[in-house]
């Protein structure tokens, strides 16, 4: 154990060369730990003798220790600094030997960027702290959900698609220090990105990771994210979905009486009645405000006036806008025409409108499906699922060599099993 700033310096510039080396350091820095606590003010001196890129293991000790405690503006805005060029710099074989300080050092940084009204200020920095946690980008760190509330807060949505377009196989607790609460805060923040993006499907995707989860209580993330996915389905697809089968049992029995005023919505929302719609809106207010849930209602709202306008293409091939609007209940033909040429320019419909009497005429989907571009798109997604078949045989390779679960089917099956043994030949017994 090192007794002394000066003396943990000394170790710190020694140690830092081979693997072995740091392996080593990391040991005694551990021991130190007391010693860089009683030493805080002087650390941030200590800093200026070590380089973050050659001494990664043990300046992140320092770093941590320096911002432990309350911490002025100034003095977190200096931390602020200090840090980014830690987390630019740093080397990912060196803070992998410590993965829970790494943690730490970077929670913090995104709380004092957060305190000081500067969350945008903290992005690319974690950016580059998870790509050095990571073993790969199949990883799952705890970062990843700090990363994404820092675009959440910063409208920074694009941003979160640096991470969450990564397909994700691997969840290493020992590797990276992940813990259920990141997992369920990942797919929640997650689904909020989409959200905003208003990339609806997968936001659905993310929030019934979080629903799905094995779980033996309910919790608040798993609560908060059904909520939003019960009005991310309206949106989307018009109803609520059962729970798939694989939903934990505590979630199944206890999740509905904890969203009762989005069920009501969603009934209500089945009859298509406009009125009614607004009126559940209005009734559960405090409800959807009180969660931030109040402009996905609203756009829920919007949502049926599009799905009754895509009703009536199923039934007519012209429609005056006038009738338009009355059969859909809006205000008169103007608003009629505002909704069609939105969602004509989103895809949602394929219509054209005569300016002159006010005729709508619906269309079938132009889309051949045979033009170069759709041969590539075609191509892309057969390729990503042929990868993603490759790994799931990897996985499954994996899990029938995996000795925990050797063990555990062992014990649940019976000593001998008559599928273990093939039959004998029917025939064998008519030849005797």
């Amino acid at each position: 154990m090192m007794d002394s700033l000066d003396a943990v310096v000394t170790q710190v510039q020694a140690l830092s060369g081979s693997a072995d080396d740091c392996v080593h350091l990391a040991g005694l820095l551990k021991q130190s730990e007391q010693v860089l606590q009683v030493h805080a003010p002087r650390v941030g001196y200590a800093l200026q003798a070590l380089d973050p890129a050659k001494h990664s293991l043990g300046y992140l000790y320092l770093l941590e220790a320096n911002s432990a405690g309350t911490l002025s503006r100034e003095q977190a805005g200096s931390f602020l600094v200090a840090a980014t060029n830690f987390l630019t710099v740093c080397s990912a074989d060196q803070i992998r030997l410590t993965v829970d300080k790494f943690n730490i050092l970077c929670r913090r940084m995104k709380d004092h960027a957060m305190q000081m009204m500067e969350p945008s200020s903290a992005i690319l920095p974690l950016y580059a702290a998870i790509r050095k946690l990571q073993p790969s980008s199949e990883y799952l760190t705890p970062l990843h959900a700090d990363y994404l509330l820092l675009c959440l807060l910063s409208k920074c949505y694009k941003a979160g698609l640096k991470i969450l377009e990564d397909d994700i196989f691997e969840i290493d607790q020992k590797r990276t220090g992940l813990v259920p609460r990141d997992f369920l805060l990942h797919c929640y923040y997650g689904g909020m990105i989409y959200i905003g993006l208003k990339r609806f499907g997968k936001a659905l995707e993310f929030f019934q990771h979080a629903i799905t989860a094995p779980a033996t209580v309910l919790n608040a993330i798993t609560i908060a994210a059904y909520k939003k996915f019960v009005l991310v389905c309206l949106i989307q697809n018009g109803q609520v979905p059962p729970f798939p089968k694989y939903t934990p049992s505590v979630v199944q029995r206890n999740l509905k009486s904890c969203a009762q005023d989005y069920f009501d919505l969603a009934n209500l929302y089945n009859s298509r009645n406009i009125t009614d719609v607004k009126r559940c809106v209005h009734a559960h207010e405090d409800v959807f405000k009180s969660d931030t849930n109040m402009g996905l209602a609203n756009q829920v709202i919007a949502s049926l006036y599009k799905r009754n306008i895509q009703r009536l293409t199923q039934t007519y091939l012209t429609l005056s806008l006038q009738d338009i609007a009355d059969t859909v209940q809006l205000e008169g033909p103007k608003e009629a025409e505002l909704h069609i040429l939105q969602m004509i320019q989103d895809g949602e419909i394929f219509a054209t409108i005569n300016q002159r009497d006010g005729m709508v005429s619906f269309q079938e989907d132009p889309e051949q499906y045979n033009t170069r571009k759709m041969a590539n798109k075609l191509d892309s997604e057969i390729q990503n699922i042929i990868r993603l078949a490759k790994k799931l045989t990897s996985v499954d390779e994996q899990v029938l060599c995996d000795q925990n679960y050797l063990s555990k089917i062992g014990k649940d099956r019976p000593r001998y099993d008559p599928d273990d043994f093939e039959l004998v030949p029917q025939k064998m017994y008519t030849n005797l």
